[in-house]
This record gives C-alpha cells, sequence and structure tokens, in this order.
C-alpha cells in the first residue's frame, strides 16, 4: 500500500469494483461507526466489505434465489465474499490475525452470533434499510419478485438485527420500507396493473 491506512484502501477498492451498490457498504461502514464507535479494525473491514463477491462474476457465484431470504444462498454468498476479501486483504499485506478476523466476521455477517458478529449484520441491515429500497421496490415493479417476497427481505433485515440499539435505529427504516411498497402497490392497483 502507498501508505493508506487498510480502511482507506478498502473504501477505494469496493468504489472501484462495486460502483453499482458500493454506497451500502460505505453507509455500512458508517452504521457501524455510529452504533459502535471505535470498534477494532477488523469488525470495521468486515463491515465495509461484507458483500464483496457481488462485485466479481465467475461460475462460483452464487445466483440470486426464487426466495430472497433463502438460507442457502447467503450462506454461499457470505462465504464466497468472505474468500475474496481475505485474498483482497493478503495481497495488500494484512497481518494474518487481521484477515483470520475479518474473514470470520464476513463469514458470518448476515447471521451475526457473537458480539462482534452482531455488530456487521445490524451495520448491513441498517444500510440496507437506508439505502437498498428502491433496489426491491425496482425489483417488484419489473416482475422478478413478487411484493410479498419483498416484503418478506424487508422483514428478514429488520428482524435480524440482535441489538436493540441498532434495531431502534432501524425500526423507523422499516417502517418506511414498508409504507413505500404498500404505496406502490395501491398505485398499480390503482392502474390496473
Amino acid at each position: 500500500m502507498t501508505g493508506l491506512s487498510l480502511i482507506d484502501a478498502a473504501t477505494q477498492w469496493v468504489m472501484a469494483n462495486y460502483p453499482y451498490n458500493s454506497f451500502h457498504l460505505v453507509k455500512s461502514l458508517e452504521w457501524l461507526d455510529r452504533i459502535a464507535p471505535g470498534s477494532r479494525e477488523a469488525v470495521r473491514l468486515a463491515a465495509l466489505t461484507h458483500d464483496m463477491e457481488r462485485a466479481f462474476l465467475g461460475p462460483d457465484q452464487p445466483q440470486l434465489p426464487k426466495a430472497l431470504d433463502d438460507p442457502e444462498y447467503n450462506r454461499l454468498h457470505a462465504e464466497r465474499s468472505a474468500r475474496i476479501v481475505r485474498k483482497w486483504l493478503c495481497e495488500n499485506g494484512a497481518a494474518h490475525g487481521l484477515v483470520a478476523e475479518v474473514e470470520l466476521l464476513v463469514r458470518a455477517h448476515e447471521l451475526g452470533g457473537w458480539p462482534e458478529a452482531n455488530l456487521v449484520q445490524a451495520a448491513d441491515s441498517l444500510s440496507f434499510l437506508e439505502t437498498n429500497i428502491n433496489l426491491f421496490l425496482g425489483f417488484v415493479k419489473s416482475g422478478r419478485y413478487s411484493p410479498s417476497d419483498v416484503r418478506r427481505k424487508f422483514e428478514y433485515s429488520y428482524e435480524r438485527i440482535r441489538l436493540e440499539r441498532a434495531r431502534a435505529l432501524a425500526r423507523p427504516l422499516f417502517e418506511s420500507a414498508i409504507a413505500r411498497l404498500e404505496i406502490q402497490q395501491a398505485a398499480r392497483s390503482a392502474e390496473g396493473l
């Protein structure tokens, strides 16, 4: 690296390689810093990079499932992201212990399971509920997913949050997402679609 911190280098990597949804990952780090200021570097790196597998096409890339809350898809997605992030960290001189910690946290980002993993998961959910609602409303509009599928995704993203302080911050975002989905459906019904 050229004098950049690992966080700064990872931010550049995310933005350069995942331009169509890098804002979700950057916002995940911002949410983490809000709900757990002073988090260790491994937690911050995991929050920032947890979805990076989506930036790199490949034969081992899991395909979006018919059900948006498919646990097998989530597992494959998290494992592939962990491998990609691990490779990038190693190539950028990260210490072996840090690499192992980040990899473990990225693998756990969908479900959490221990305090630091719960932080990464909560940051992911908060960011999703802030940044990805338009994307999923577009999936409904295009017919890719049904309104009930997208509603379940919104509910999953909110309900999986284990930290009460994060859940309280997520509640208005979740309620807004559900309201927007309902408004979209009411408008489509009024148009006879």
